[in-house]
């Protein structure tokens, strides 16, 4: 594995009572870059970041962050990655500040950051509100600042922009592009492909868990990722219509 790369996927698939949710994928991300996994409902972008992180185990392939497998070098594996999951449900009855303060601590990461990244998410004149007050968007800031709160390597954002409203869409874009020029790695699942598009550096295009199209941004620049995905999306029904 070359010393510069970040995520290294080789041979992975996921099968479940005999249904293929990911088809063979080889990939390997390179340090600092930002790649979007874009798709459909039911393309296989969740699937692929849970395999990824090791919330689900591939039926076969292995995984690899900076060098550590997720099998054989687990503890330094997960230290590798912040990881934010598509939902997930905060405790109601505490606040933003004792949310992350909790995250804080297990994390042995100093209280003072709890502040600066409730700022960066736009939380800190909430911090003392219950989160069981918090609007869709502002769970999802919340679910941000606790997947950016060690400074990890590599950022997993399975489709963070879900519930943000423009400005806060736009603000995601930023600290995106922050973290890149602080040399963390991205990867992020989006079906927003103007947010793709405006931030990332790779794409990779799923459909009933298969990579269909894969590249730099600058391969899709002219086209645009709105025209390659409703092209690649018509050509995989008139596809399966050929097999029925």
């Amino acid at each position: 594995m070359k010393d510069n790369v970040a995520i290294q996927l080789s041979n992975i698939t996921k099968k479940v009572r005999k249904k293929q949710l990911l088809a063979p994928i080889h990939y390997e991300l390179e340090k600092g870059k930002i790649l979007a996994l874009c798709g459909g409902n039911g393309a296989g972008k969740s699937t692929l970041i849970r395999v990824m992180i090791g919330l689900m185990k591939p039926t076969t392939g292995t995984v690899k962050m900076f060098g550590f497998d997720q099998k054989t070098n687990k503890n330094a594996f997960l230290q590798q990655f912040g990881y934010m999951p598509d939902d997930f449900q905060f405790q109601k009855s505490i606040t933003a500040k004792e949310t992350i303060r909790f995250y804080a601590k297990l994390k042995s990461i100093d209280s003072a950051r709890t502040e600066e990244i409730l700022q960066i998410v736009g939380l800190l004149d909430k911090q003392n509100e219950k989160v069981g007050t918090f609007s869709k968007g502002m769970k999802q800031r919340l679910l941000l600042a606790q997947a950016l709160l060690a400074r990890p390597n590599i950022l997993i954002l399975d489709e963070p922009t879900n519930g943000l409203d423009p400005y806060w869409i736009n603000e995601f874009s930023n600290i995106i592009k922050d973290a890149k020029k602080a040399g963390q790695t991205v990867v992020f699942s989006t079906h927003d492909l103007h947010v793709a598009q405006n931030v990332a550096d790779e794409v990779i295009f799923l459909s009933d868990g298969e990579v269909i199209s894969n590249g730099s941004m600058n391969d899709y620049r002219d086209i645009g990722l709105y025209e390659t995905f409703q092209s690649l999306y018509f050509h995989q029904i008139d596809r399966k219509l050929k097999v029925l």
